[in-house]
């Protein structure tokens, strides 16, 4: 009767083991699911905002004082500075891996591949770095137009184009909304992977 008893509650202890792993499991797999798509949609909106930001403007510039200003239009669009260009293609790199990493972690959803698993944090990693080093660059040509530069006499230009650096600012704030959504991949995919384990 007792061996019976124990039989009973340890059957009773591995079966509520066993739905404790699925919960945490399933639960880990959401998050990631969740973070990855947050990661996919913050950079993919990045993209865009950058991709479509221009504005023309017509400037007066007066060459003589004696004369009338002369109006001139001039033009701000996203693919004249450089480092606006990296910012678009590394935003457009992070988001493809993001979709594809988020397919592959709903293909694979429940299954333990441990190699897969080190190979997609790795990754992760590396989309941290890109969107970091693009943000820091069209981050540093924003800091350059919004507030210019004495010491070279370059004029800030965001007083003039405004739409244009406003529209740059959501982006920059859109890419790092996306990069911090990679960097808690990084960060917490291997504590629920070691709890998995557990």
């Amino acid at each position: 009767m007792e061996g019976q008893g124990k039989a009973i509650i340890d059957g009773n202890y591995e079966r509520d083991h066993e739905l404790a792993m699925t919960k945490s499991t399933t639960a880990g797999a959401s998050c990631e699911l969740v973070l990855r798509l947050l990661a996919f949609v913050f950079t993919i909106a990045a993209a865009i905002v950058i991709g479509l930001d221009k504005q023309s403007k017509v400037v007066p510039i007066k060459l003589v004082d004696s004369l009338p200003p002369l109006n001139i239009a001039v033009y701000a669009k996203w693919h004249y500075l450089s480092a606006f260009v990296y910012f678009l293609v590394a935003n457009v790199i992070a988001c493809t891996y993001g979709a594809i990493s988020m397919l592959l972690t709903f293909l694979n959803r429940g299954k333990r591949k441990l190699l897969l698993g080190k190979l997609v944090t790795l990754l992760d990693a590396l989309m941290v770095a890109l969107l970091f080093s693009g943000i820091g660059a069209a981050a540093a040509i924003g800091l350059l137009g919004y507030q210019g530069n004495s010491h070279v006499r370059w004029d800030k230009v965001c007083n003039v184009f405004d739409k244009f650096c406003h529209q740059v600012a959501a982006s920059i704030i859109l890419s790092l909304l996306g990069s911090l959504a990679f960097l808690l991949l990084i960060v917490l995919l291997p504590i629920l992977r070691f709890h998995r384990r557990t």
